[in-house]
């Protein structure tokens, strides 16, 4: 692994591999407090600290440099609700038959909310929920996933957006992701006295359609309008986070606050054809090749920074893989809250990688887009819909309230392992690519050496490539054995 550490003033750090530079600090005795925020279809390279030309980033910036960047950080999936699924059990989605977008978390499965919920955490959701209703009295609602104040919406959103208060419409009005933060904000403001806070928050930016305010759009107006509004739906979010990083600091809970902002996929393909060179100028910068929806780096490798100011002392940079289901063992960890023994989980805690402990990763990383279809869930009109009910009283019918209760329905057999799967043993990444009724076909690629996946090595190193896709089939059955109730 490569460590980069941007060095500050009178601030002497140590380099190894794969560990963090700049870390000192002891464990604060008080729980920490603890806010993941998630952008919604950002990319590796749409952020100014990531060296992108354009976009104007300062609070991210900022943050970065006061800081751990995780410069190799993955979605666990190439779209959104998978990725929200393993950020909250720290376990595949494909576990769970969380598949693709707009499929749901199964009541079943335990959240990161419920394991702080009983540790004594009070705990709170805000912004995109994409795994289930925000209806009051379902199953697949944030209240019903551990979070005990929600204010959020079934899929993303824009300015002036209706959200659910615990099952109420309200009508807000401002840019979407400011409206996301002050909703935190006054949840945090409301909490931190009496109990260490859970905060998540989960932008609607800058997912498609792209409607920036006209405050963020003046620094691109030299820009076609589809990239005024894109990198403008990029400033929303960094004044959010500008406004987040100043409360904590007004409030003197900085140092025992961890805060933790990622994207739940790659960047977007959308591009305009120059007018003057006929080459298509794409939106989003992914840092890798392809997309959104890819198991190719483009559409896993996201954005990630964690800031602790108790117990991450300076700027600090960490090539070491790491991906959302991280998030689940991690926040036990910090917690000081054990796994439980019987549980199945991918990820694994990054506090050892924070304190300078972490030198390599023994678990490979790996990803399974399954075929399945995704289901629409067009948040404006189901909020539209809701708050007309509440006006005139009517009630919901109650299949709305399951959004199909997130169970997958069928049984799965080792003939199931289509789609691309991808097993990633750094610097090596195997893709496993099948389509039904056809054999595997399988790509090699050194990510070190070769970043953006270019040069396929699997005919040079057959041997390596036979032990990655055997560790991988053996990760998929596994994956089928949970598919099918057999993990508890």
């Amino acid at each position: 692994m490569n460590i980069g550490s941007r060095l500050k003033t009178g601030f002497i750090s140590i380099l190894s591999v794969g560990g963090v530079a700049g870390l000192v600090a002891g464990t604060p005795s008080v729980k920490p407090n603890i806010i993941i925020i998630l952008a919604d279809d950002q990319g590796w390279g749409d952020m100014g600290y990531n060296g992108h030309p354009v976009i104007q980033t300062p609070n991210f910036d900022a943050m970065s440099e006061a800081g751990l960047q995780l410069d190799r950080f993955y979605a666990a999936a190439p779209v959104s609700s998978p990725t929200r699924g393993s950020i909250l059990t720290g376990r595949h989605p494909n576990r769970f038959g969380c598949f693709t977008w707009g499929h749901t978390l199964p009541p079943s499965e335990t959240t990161i909310a419920e394991r702080l919920q009983d540790a004594g955490y009070r705990t709170g959701h805000f912004g995109k929920w994409h795994l289930g209703t925000v209806y009051k009295n379902s199953p697949t609602n944030p209240g019903s996933n551990g979070f005990d104040e929600w204010f959020s919406s079934p899929n993303f959103f824009e300015s002036d957006p209706i959200l659910s208060k615990e099952g109420i419409a309200v009508q807000t009005q401002g840019e979407s992701s400011m409206v996301t933060m002050k909703a935190a904000i006054e949840f945090i403001e409301n909490n931190a006295k009496e109990n260490p806070f859970f905060a998540y928050v989960c932008f609607g930016s800058p997912h498609q359609p792209h409607v920036a305010t006209e405050q963020d759009r003046m620094p691109y107006l030299f820009l076609e309008k589809q990239f005024q509004h894109y990198y403008g739906e990029i400033g929303g979010m960094d004044r959010a986070v500008g406004m987040l990083r100043t409360k904590l600091r007004e409030m003197g809970i900085e140092e025992n606050t961890v805060v933790w902002y990622l994207s739940d996929n790659g960047g977007l393909r959308d591009s305009e054809r120059d007018p003057d060179t006929g080459e298509r100028k794409y939106l989003s910068s992914t840092g890798g090749r392809e997309y959104k929806s890819s198991i190719y780096e483009g559409g896993l490798r996201v954005p990630g920074i964690i800031e602790w100011p108790g117990r991450i002392k300076g700027g600090s940079s960490s090539n070491f893989p790491s991906f959302t289901s991280d998030i689940y063992p991690t926040l036990l960890d910090i917690a000081g809250i054990e796994l439980k023994e019987e549980e199945v989980v991918d990820g694994i805690s990054l506090l050892p990688l924070v304190d300078e402990r972490l030198n390599s990763r023994d678990e490979p990383l790996a990803f399974w887009k399954f075929p399945a279809a995704g289901k629409p869930v067009h948040a404006d009109r189901i909020m539209k819909d809701l708050l007309e009910r509440q006006q005139k009283g009517i009630d919901l019918d109650p299949e709305q309230l399951m959004h199909d209760g997130g169970t997958p329905g069928k049984r799965y057999t080792e003939d199931d392992l289509y789609g691309h799967a991808a097993w990633l043993n750094w610097p090596f990444k195997l893709h496993r690519i099948c389509n039904e009724n056809e054999e595997p076909v399988y790509e090699l690629y050194h990510l070190e050496e070769d970043p953006w996946e270019e040069f396929d090595l699997s005919s040079q190193h057959a041997h390596l490539l036979t032990s990655m896709a055997s560790d991988l089939h053996q990760w998929m059955l596994s994956v089928i054995n949970s598919l099918n109730g057999n993990d508890y």
